[in-house]
């Protein structure tokens, strides 16, 4: 028995605690006083079974809840939820990034299979690098932080660059200057992310 008013006892505190009651506030709600419900979560005595349901019914939960043991709290169990959402917005980040580079082989083995004397189809696989980063940079600022689309970006602007060098390279010209326009690219992407939001 004694194990029983422990159980409930604790199980009224946390479910007061998770819905920021006082036990004034709950006393109120059940017609008791603040002491009884002191006692209740002390354990040193039980409600009655109407008093039980009536908590019940406050809290949201069942009788059985608040006589069994090891519950997960809202908190923990809004923490799981979050990490799983997070886990699966990862997933799916990488299955969208993944798809950027199947694109790229397939624009490969289509003009590795022509009958071309070019060495164009590597700039598929050069390509790709920008396009996983935009999608990553899409994906980031609809799930994840905020300050990280600064990182994307930067690297965003070095592969462009890197992209368009080694097309032009493929064609005969060294523009190697082009690589200069990255400099005053990031002092912005740096300035930027310096600008405080409220």
């Amino acid at each position: 028995m004694n194990d029983l008013k422990n159980i409930i006892a604790k199980n009224i505190a946390e479910l007061r605690k998770e819905n920021s009651m006082t036990q004034f506030e709950l006393a109120e709600k059940l017609n008791y006083t603040d002491k009884a419900v002191s006692k209740w979560e002390r354990g040193e005595s039980v409600p009655d079974i109407a008093v039980l349901k009536h908590i019940s019914e406050i809290f949201g939960v069942s009788i059985d809840y608040l006589t069994e043991d090891g519950h997960e709290s809202k908190r923990e169990l809004k923490n799981r939820k979050n990490k799983r959402k997070k886990k699966n917005h990862g997933f799916v980040t990488g299955i969208a990034i993944v798809m950027v580079w199947l694109v790229a082989t397939l624009v490969f083995v289509v003009i590795e299979s022509v009958p071309l004397n070019t060495k164009l189809h590597y700039l598929a696989f050069v390509y790709a690098i920008p396009a996983s980063l935009i999608v990553w940079l899409v994906f980031n600022s609809i799930w994840f932080s905020f300050r990280r689309n600064f990182v994307i970006i930067s690297l965003l602007v070095w592969s462009v660059l890197i992209a368009i060098y080694l097309n032009l390279l493929l064609c005969g010209i060294n523009l190697w200057l082009i690589f200069m326009l990255g400099i005053p690219a990031e002092a912005i992407i740096i300035m930027w992310s310096r600008i405080k939001n409220k």
